[in-house]
Parts: C-alpha cells; structure tokens; sequence
C-alpha cells in the first residue's frame, strides 16, 4: 500500500469525523435554544423534545470516539494529525457535557410551570443562552478555520458570560428577599443560569483546543473569569 494512499485514507477517515463533531455541535446548539425557549413560554412538547433528543447527541459522540480510536490504531498518524485526533475527542466530550446541561435545563421546564413566574428571569436565562450558543458557534468555526483569533477571541467572551450570570444571580437574591414565594423558583432559575454559564466554560475549552491544535500548546494564561457570587462583590 503506498504512502499517498494511507495519507488519503487518513484524511478521509479524519474528515469524516470532523463532520460528526460539526453536526453534533448544531444539536447541541439547537438543543440549548430550545431548552431555553421552552422554559420562555412554558413549553413542554418543546423540552421533551430536548429530553430525548440527548440520546443522538450520545450516539454521535461514542461514534466519534469509536472512529478516532480506530484512526489511532490503524493510521499511526503523525505529530500533527495525532494533535487533530485527539483535539476532536475532546471537543466532541465538551459537547456531549454540554449537550447534558441543555437537558438538564429542559427537566426543570415542567416543574417551574407550577410555580410562581419571576418577573424577567425567563427572558434574562435566554439571552444568556444564545450569547453561550453564539460562543460555542464560533468556537467550532475557529476550529473548522484553524483561527486562532477567533479562538482567542471567544476565550476572552467567557468573562462576559460570567458577567451575565453574575447579573441574574443577583437578580434572583433580590427576588427572594422580597418575596419568599419566589424562593423555590429561583433556585430552579439559579441552577439553570449556571448550567448555562457552565456550557460557556466548554465553549472556552474548545476553544483552547483550537489555539492547541494550530500552535502545539495550550494557552499560558488563566481564563478571563468574572466569577462575583462567592463573594457578592
């Protein structure tokens, strides 16, 4: 078998991979927008629907890591390509953790229905979501472009995703302090806005996964945090 034809069949076996990782990353995008406008308009069809939709988001990672562990076996691919194969696992686990937060957010749909609206939250938790919706899209573009910019740049907007939770979560102190009926469903709306934020921090990592994949290593400094809530301040 001749050098030119194992390149070839690596390159088709990478692409295809790549094509799952891209795919399952609009699920999990779809899945977090809907979640989000589920528990907007108090739809649960629309967080069922989010539920069950997990399980191809599953699949789709065990799919990836099965043909990028055959590709380790069977390719030996180089330096770099080995750096390729590994950077998809890792983005593909990022989505699949983040693909759970989304569901996460839809179980809770159903129980919050029941209870007292909080003026204005189920608004803020969306806009929230579609900044970490917007992050996680161009985080997987720099990849599929090989930017290490745009990464850089979505590992900066971390910081304002974290600014956004910290907004809400006072927001949410300032509800349960005037009225306690808003308590309970708070902490549901809390528990959410931070599975949110936490998919944001996954967007980071693909992003960091980028910069990794184009320059050989990861990047020295620590994240842009804003993390207020601990504290107050």
């Amino acid at each position: 078998m001749s050098t030119a034809h194992i390149v070839s069949a690596f390159d088709r076996d990478l692409e295809a991979a790549q094509a799952l990782v891209m795919r399952m990353g609009g699920l999990v995008e779809t899945a977090l927008l809907d979640a989000a406008e589920a528990l907007d308009t108090r739809d649960e069809e629309l967080a069922q629907k989010v539920r069950t939709g997990d399980a191809a988001i599953d699949a789709l990672e065990e799919e990836i890591h099965s043909q990028c562990a055959r590709l380790l076996a069977l390719r030996g691919p180089t330096a770099g390509d080995l750096r390729t194969v590994l950077t998809v696992m890792r983005i593909a686990g990022a989505l699949e953790r983040s693909g759970d937060y989304a569901k996460n957010l839809a179980k809770r749909t159903a129980v919050l229905g029941q209870m007292t609206q909080v003026p204005g939250a189920s608004g803020a938790i969306r806009r929230l979501a579609k900044a970490v919706v917007q992050m996680m899209a161009d985080a997987l573009d720099a990849y599929i472009r090989r930017d290490v910019k745009l990464a850089g740049d979505v590992r900066q907007r971390d910081r304002e995703i974290d600014q956004m939770y910290n907004s809400i979560f006072r927001e949410f102190l300032t509800h349960m302090m005037e009225d306690p009926r808003n308590i309970g469903p708070c902490m549901h709306l809390h528990f959410i806005a931070k599975n949110i934020e936490r998919v944001g921090d996954h967007a980071t990592a693909v992003a960091e996964q980028v910069i990794y994949l184009v320059t050989g290593e990861m990047p020295g400094d620590e994240r842009p945090k804003f993390d207020a809530t601990a504290t107050g301040g």
